[in-house]
């Protein structure tokens, strides 16, 4: 113990410094990050892959040690909402370490899931038990071939069973979250809301985000605006704004006499990126700091050149924050300007 220089006098108690806060040079406070698992997936949906991939090696995915770090690291800056994201997350081996272990961390009020649902029916109890709060599933279709058809690969039937394990988990919520394509699927807008609402679900439909080269549709072309969804929905349905929010970019509105809100997600419509408080860590451990632009910090080489050494972690991602751009520049007419699909992105 260190003695005060003036005999009979204590020394005065050393006071804590305060937490550097994640505020970015446009004054948006980062809250919320969504930290993906994974690059790889057992479906490949025509909106976010192209039809042959190739992923990532694993010496170049941060293990789930280093995801750990990560998440812990962000906690400690003040990040309150965990979102796990992929590719598809639940198809990593052993991942419910990495849910257990950012479960345990005292300060973090959410710890939630962005899943395709197809692993769900075996994992969906474990999850919560690990301290998963809440679920949002990937359904863009009702219908089995046409669920077929945008997944390439995916079988309806075994999302259902997931959706329905999850409920028996007893998830406190669970969203849907759909993708809305001109002549593939807009047809499904009032069925979804139906099937969202009868089971007490919220739903939420996203406007495709132009990530990547997929080579399967024009985008421009294919592009059905949240303006047009919420009109379809209208003539079924009233629906009430509300300013509900679950810290990401969904806009809400109720539908009076259910528990159902019903959600857009407009990138191009209405862009969101005026009050953004989240960022994003790629599989490959790059803190991306805009969904649609490339400025991001290589969080990996930190991790591996000096291990165990959180603060220098902590340190490099507040240095981040101030090339934090104001927003995306997504154009659906255009090229992709931005080169990554959506599952190299983290959903």
């Amino acid at each position: 113990m260190i003695e005060s220089a003036v005999a009979g006098v204590a020394a005065p108690a050393a006071h804590p410094q305060p937490t550097p806060a994640l505020i970015d040079r446009f004054g948006r406070h980062v809250t919320y990050v969504r930290l993906s698992v994974t690059d790889r997936c057992d479906f490949r949906c025509v909106y976010c892959m192209a039809e042959e991939m190739h992923f990532l090696p694993r010496a170049q995915v941060l293990t789930l040690e280093e995801l750990a770090e990560v998440g812990r690291a962000f906690v400690e800056l003040g990040v309150r909402k965990i979102r796990l994201t992929g590719g598809e997350p639940l198809v990593r081996r052993d991942v419910l370490q990495l849910f257990e272990d950012l479960g345990r961390l005292p300060q973090l009020k959410e710890l939630v899931l962005t899943t395709n649902g197809s692993q769900l029916e075996r994992l969906a109890a474990p999850l919560r038990a690990a301290g998963v709060a809440r679920i949002n599933v990937s359904l863009d279709s009702l219908r089995p071939e046409r669920f077929r058809r945008i997944t390439r690969v995916g079988e309806l039937d075994a999302v259902l069973r997931g959706i329905r394990a999850a409920q028996a988990a007893g998830f406190a919520r669970i969203k849907l979250n759909a993708v809305i394509l001109k002549h593939r699927n807009e047809d499904e807008v009032v069925d979804l809301a139906r099937f969202a609402i009868g089971n007490g679900f919220d739903i939420s439909y996203i406007e495709e985000m132009p990530l990547g080269v997929i080579g399967d549709h024009d985008r421009a072309a294919a592009y059905y605006s949240s303006d047009a969804i919420r009109r379809d929905l209208e003539r079924h349905f009233e629906l009430v704004a509300t300013t509900e929010t679950t810290g990401g970019p969904s806009k809400y509105y109720r539908v009076p006499g259910t528990a159902s809100r019903i959600g857009f997600i407009s990138p191009h419509s209405h862009n969101f990126c005026g009050d953004c408080n989240r960022v994003r860590v790629s599989a490959e451990g790059r803190l991306l700091l805009c969904l649609g632009q490339e400025h991001s910090v290589d969080l990996r080489h930190v991790l591996r050149a000096h291990p165990g050494e959180r603060e220098r972690l902590k340190q490099a991602i507040v240095e981040a924050m101030q090339i934090k751009p104001k927003g995306h520049d997504f154009d659906l007419r255009a090229q992709p300007v931005i080169m990554r699909h959506m599952n190299m992105t983290g959903g």
